[in-house]
């Protein structure tokens, strides 16, 4: 099997290599109708841009790597849709990869990233542990952490004011009438830290006392937020709102409240947060704390782009604001 070269095309048009390549490199040094007539040559004899060659050249791919701790999580896969859209809008491409629940997995999906020489990198990373574990590597490309707060790490990055989202969620069941809201899932992540943090915070300032039912789990998902309630569910109910940490989780939630035939929000009140798609569906109607995807993709891609296009040193750290997204989960006692 051959590949169709440019010299193939210059041939069966009957024109120069440079003529060529001047139509697919948009030149205004020939004519609307060749070009037209060239390009769709191009499409018919299946010819495809070497952009090995390319980049041997102009010493870039247009390739950028996106590693994901699990792309089966919609919010994970959400955000990917977002930056693959905002990267194909600027030129470039895509790589990603899926690096699991494994440091071992995260660090060779980055060094075959480094291999295939992708002009910068977009990371969510897994843990607290990533920074260390990939810096030798990141080093040496451009990079762009997402969807994390680093805290004072001197990386740059893009994520949502965690702590102030359930900070925010907690006051709005407050103001519902609850006073004994029950923290749901995970604190393992910097993220989720931050997220209890904001917990606690409103707790104190409302005097509350802080309430957790902890997950062991090294990832949120449905199941596993089905698998923890069911848990919770055999106990006695002693609180009257949950604030899951996790859309995931919330669903899961859902999932084991109806099995129990415990009616939310008539008996439970329920929030979530990130507000993945599946949340605003009917029946399901999820209040949540919204992360702002898309504006996280889009500013963490011309972040990178920055660096990549102009060389830009040293780190910036960009927090977006959550916004409260009410839907039916959550009940007004003071109204009930």
């Amino acid at each position: 099997m051959k590949s169709v070269t440019l010299k193939d095309v210059a041939k069966a048009a009957g024109v120069s290599y440079a003529t060529v390549s001047r139509a697919l490199s948009g030149s205004h040094q020939i004519g609307s109708d060749t070009r037209e007539r060239i390009i769709k040559l191009c499409d018919e004899m299946g010819y495809t841009t070497n952009y090995v060659a390319r980049s041997m050249v102009t010493k870039r791919t247009g390739l950028i790597g996106l590693v994901v701790p699990s792309i089966d999580n919609q919010f994970m896969s959400e955000l990917a849709y977002y930056a693959e859209m905002s990267a194909r809008g600027h030129g470039y491409n895509i790589m990603l990869c899926n690096s699991g629940p494994d440091l071992k997995q995260e660090k060779t999906v980055v060094k075959l990233l480094l291999s295939r020489q992708v002009d910068g990198i977009l990371i969510v990373p897994q843990s607290p542990k990533t920074y260390e574990n990939i810096r030798a590597y990141t080093d040496q490309v451009p990079t762009v952490f997402l969807s994390e707060n680093l805290r004072d790490q001197p990386q740059s990055y893009v994520a949502v004011d965690n702590s102030r989202g359930t900070y925010i969620g907690t006051k709005y069941l407050y103001e519902l009438g609850h006073r004994d809201i029950l923290y749901f899932g995970r604190r393992h992540t910097t993220t989720h830290q931050f997220r209890a943090e904001g917990y606690i915070r409103a707790c104190q300032e409302l005097g509350l006392t802080p309430r957790f039912f902890n997950s062991e789990f090294t990832r949120s998902s449905i199941n596993n937020g089905y698998q923890l309630a069911k848990e919770l569910f055999a106990k006695p109910i002693d609180y009257s709102a949950i604030f899951a940490s996790t859309d995931s989780n919330a669903l899961g939630v859902l999932k084991a409240a109806d099995d129990a035939r415990i009616s939310i929000p008539g008996q439970l009140s329920l929030i979530g947060f990130d507000n993945i798609s599946s949340t605003a569906l009917p029946r399901i109607e999820l209040t949540t704390m919204e992360q702002p995807k898309r504006d996280m993709a889009v500013q963490a891609v011309d972040m990178l782009r920055d660096k990549i296009e102009n060389g830009t040193q040293g780190y910036v750290h960009q927090i977006l604001l959550p916004t409260l997204i009410k839907r039916s989960t959550c009940r007004d006692l003071y109204t009930s």
